[in-house]
């Protein structure tokens, strides 16, 4: 009688599996880490990174050659690297420690992406990572509603914030708490409107993505409701110009239902009151509010230093002589993603970061012809969505300054402009990709 030999999985594809979860284990543990604002929690994104980029390079000499996925977005995060490097080396920065840190945090975002962009390949990885996106996701926003219904003004009823906070959910800020949110809202949603799913399963994903967007609502981000708004809008508009059949306008009116009557149920009139401070909270804010200072006073800042800007990681240090109000607090980052952008990195940074958002579009907008049947598609549109939120919650906040969101954003962005995703030869048979969307064979693990 023989034993039966299995054939083992090759150890370039055991390797591949390794990094991928690697990367997206990382991405899920910092917003559990309070966003990963802290030194402890930097230390592990930046050193699991270093980790897995080695491994990386382990695998490639396992298997003989060098083999790189090329991505659309290299070209400007290579230009931003530059940028920053020139800070550093010419000393245009004007506190050097701080841009070397923070381009220590930029190197790990951008290795992130790039073994994201190298080892998510194929449809079949990518139906199972929305999976564990969309339960992680809905398990993160459950505890977030048990604990708001249940606060004690302490981080998982455990640790006091030492500066303070409006917590929800794993975050000190809620705007932040938000900003993950509308990043993954997207994936449970497109995955219910999409035709990759059973009926139960794609009623399960919408469940899901109600249950994650009310948070949004619940947790009192105002500029949170208005990106989440925002990702619906686009996604009707996508729906209207690609002529969707009634199944999805249906499924979409019955999860608007669901999230109203949750949210309402859940959050009842302090809910109301919150939406409806929106307009007072605007007219307060333009009439010379907190963040309309700052703003003021960081454009004084960039008008001094507008070429390169005064260095990467270094506005909290350079903001107190420019400060034209009194106050209490200490003023770390500008609530604008983009005005900090502008005074750190000045008009070439500006200028990259334009550039890296219109290839990105461009490059999505391309994939998501036939979304709700075709995986590359929908994923996307998934990321594109929820790139979407971020940036319009960018206009108001700092969601970008901290490291967990910042991290999940620019692998989405990477994500959303990738090459189609490598299809089962059966399907390869049956249907004929475009030209554009041909994956090269050397480019395929």
């Amino acid at each position: 009688m023989h034993a039966i030999k299995l054939n083992p999985q090759p150890l370039s594809a055991r390797l591949n599996s390794i990094l991928l979860y690697g990367v997206f284990g990382l991405l899920m543990f910092g917003p559990l880490a309070f966003g990963a604002v802290e030194p402890w929690s930097v230390f592990i994104l930046e050193a699991g990174s270093a980790v897995l980029f080695l491994l990386w390079v382990a695998k490639q000499y396992a298997d003989g050659e060098i083999r790189i996925r090329r991505n659309i977005l290299y070209p400007p995060m290579g230009a931003f690297g530059l940028l920053i490097l020139f800070q550093i080396v010419f000393r245009t920065s004007a506190y050097k420690h701080d841009t070397i840190d923070s381009s220590l945090l930029f190197g790990a975002y951008a290795i992130l992406c790039f073994l994201a962009g190298q080892t998510l390949l194929r449809s079949a990885q990518a139906r199972k990572l929305a999976v564990i996106l969309s339960v992680y996701g809905c398990a993160v926003a459950s505890f977030s509603l048990l604990q708001g219904i249940s606060p004690n003004g302490k981080l998982y009823w455990l640790r006091e914030p030492r500066l303070g906070g409006w917590i929800y959910g794993p975050y000190v800020n809620h705007n932040h708490y938000a900003g993950l949110m509308e990043m993954l809202v997207p994936i449970p949603l497109v995955l219910a409107l999409t035709r990759m799913a059973h009926k139960n399963e794609r009623l399960i994903a919408a469940a899901a993505a109600a249950i994650m967007a009310g948070t949004i609502l619940l947790c009192g981000s105002r500029g949170g409701m208005l990106a989440l708004l925002v990702e619906l809008m686009v996604l009707a508009v996508v729906m209207v110009r690609q002529q969707k059949g009634m199944r999805l306008a249906v499924a979409t009116g019955a999860f608007l239902v669901i999230l109203i009557a949750l949210s309402i149920w859940l959050g009842g009139a302090d809910l109301g009151k919150r939406i409806f401070s929106i307009s007072t909270e605007a007219r307060s804010e333009i009439s010379g509010g907190l963040r309309w200072n700052i703003d003021r006073d960081a454009f004084r800042m960039f008008l001094k230093r507008p070429v390169t800007g005064w260095g990467l990681g270094t506005f909290p240090v350079v903001y107190p002589q420019f400060r034209s109000f009194y106050t209490n607090f200490f003023v770390n980052q500008a609530h604008d993603d983009y005005m900090q952008l502008l005074v750190e990195t000045g008009l070439l940074g500006f200028g990259i970061m334009i550039w890296y958002l219109v290839l990105l579009y461009r490059k999505a907008w391309r994939k998501m012809g036939n979304w709700n049947a075709d995986v590359s598609g929908a994923v996307a549109l998934a990321s594109l969505l929820g790139v979407t939120g971020i940036l319009i919650h960018s206009a108001v906040d700092f969601n970008l300054q901290i490291p967990a969101n910042a991290a999940l954003f620019y692998v989405l962005c990477t994500t959303a402009a990738a090459e189609p995703f490598a299809q089962p030869v059966r399907k390869r048979k049956a249907v004929k990709p475009p030209p554009e969307a041909v994956v090269p064979a050397s480019e395929v693990v």
